[in-house]
């Protein structure tokens, strides 16, 4: 993997990832662009002890461009993008309009009331764009670039979780406007967060309950659970498992665990590099396979997901187990899942689906 790393006319950085050792990449970004100012803070709630992100200024990002206006392709002659190349294999670049930024701290306050405590949003967001075919998808992607996405995540992880501020490191791609993305070209994000999410707060609780109660790892338990009783097993391969879990929230969940536990990406061998895109391309095909179309040839419609990688936060979380989550919130043909007032107001999850009877279709749907 070759990595060129360059900067855009206001000053974001941008890294072209290529598989070939001797492309050049000294296209020059044109545009009149302004420096980019962020006015993001986080708030901690003083009843939950989440912190928000407030990041008003993404207010003016780009919503639902017409395709031959994506930002996301490559330049071309009186067309230019955020990506100055006419083409290129994986590029990552900051977020023009991130939810979080260094520059933050010269803008937002410091914030110690007890019950109002905040600060700076400062941290990292960035865009990474999985290929330049604007029409693709992940799952259109070859093996041997899926796996070159898999070590860009894995370079970001290793940059970010070193930067100053950072505590958190988080891979995840959205899917489909129906999840809310607002530009159609496939991509996902990187989020280098100055706190440690409520999400990974409550897995650290809970193995350390499990630790204190049994003496195990409960992510490992977990696993070897999963697999001795595969009735939830979706794949299996030498070196990872997808398995919709036991208390699945989502109608069609699944989480892809390495056999062995390492705490994030960095962590991961050759063995367990080179056995991961096979898999993780058949469970996203299998996810677009699972709903027949509307049409009269009944084709099958693509699923809007969120792929979401759990890593240990930088220095905390040495119980917690690198896990990749993938759920659609399409829970049958023509039909969402939304996230109605048990969801959204106490954040207690009511599922349509048995995860039994999820896992058994999602094997149906093999290649």
């Amino acid at each position: 993997m070759k990595k060129t790393t360059t900067k855009l006319a206001d000053g974001r950085e941008l890294i072209y990832y290529d598989r070939d050792p001797n492309v050049l990449r000294d296209t020059a970004d044109q545009r009149p662009l302004e420096a980019p100012t962020s006015l993001s803070e986080v708030r901690r709630d003083p009843a939950t002890g989440d912190w928000v992100t407030v990041a008003a200024h993404r207010q003016a990002r780009t919503y639902h461009p017409p395709a031959d206006q994506c930002p996301l392709c490559p330049s071309r002659p009186g067309r230019p993008s955020e990506i100055p190349g006419a083409d290129y294999d994986v590029v990552v670049f900051e977020n023009r309009f991130p939810s979080l930024a260094a520059d933050a701290a010269a803008h937002v306050p410091v914030r110690t009331d007890p019950v109002r405590t905040g600060g700076p949003g400062v941290g990292r967001c960035e865009v990474v764009c999985f290929t330049a075919d604007h029409d693709a998808s992940f799952a259109d992607l070859s093996p041997a670039k899926a796996r070159l996405v898999l070590d860009v995540w894995t370079d970001r992880t290793a940059e970010l979780s070193a930067a100053p501020g950072v505590q958190q490191v988080y891979c995840f791609e959205n899917r489909g406007a129906e999840i809310g993305v607002t530009l159609a070209h496939p991509h996902g994000q990187v989020y280098g967060f100055p706190f440690t999410t409520a999400r990974t707060e409550r897995m650290i609780a809970s193995a350390a309950l499990h630790r204190a109660e049994t003496g195990g790892n409960l992510f490992e338990d977990l696993l070897a659970a999963e697999r001795a009783d595969p009735v939830r097993v979706v794949l299996a391969g030498e070196h990872w498992t997808a398995f919709v879990p036991f208390a699945a929230r989502w109608p069609y969940e699944v989480h892809l665990y390495p056999n062995r536990r390492v705490p994030d990406l960095t962590a991961l061998d050759e063995a367990e590099r080179a056995e991961f895109p096979a898999l993780y391309l058949e469970l996203l095909r299998r996810f677009d396979r699972l709903f027949a179309g509307p049409g009269e040839n009944g084709a099958a419609v693509p699923a809007p997901y969120v792929a979401a990688w759990h890593q240990a936060p930088a220095l905390r979380g040495e119980e917690l187990a690198l896990h990749l989550e993938l759920f659609t919130i399409r829970r049958t043909v023509g039909k969402l899942k939304f996230l109605a007032g048990t969801e959204s107001g106490m954040d207690a999850f009511i599922n349509d689906v048995s995860p039994e009877a999820a896992a058994q279709r999602l094997r149906e749907v093999s290649s």
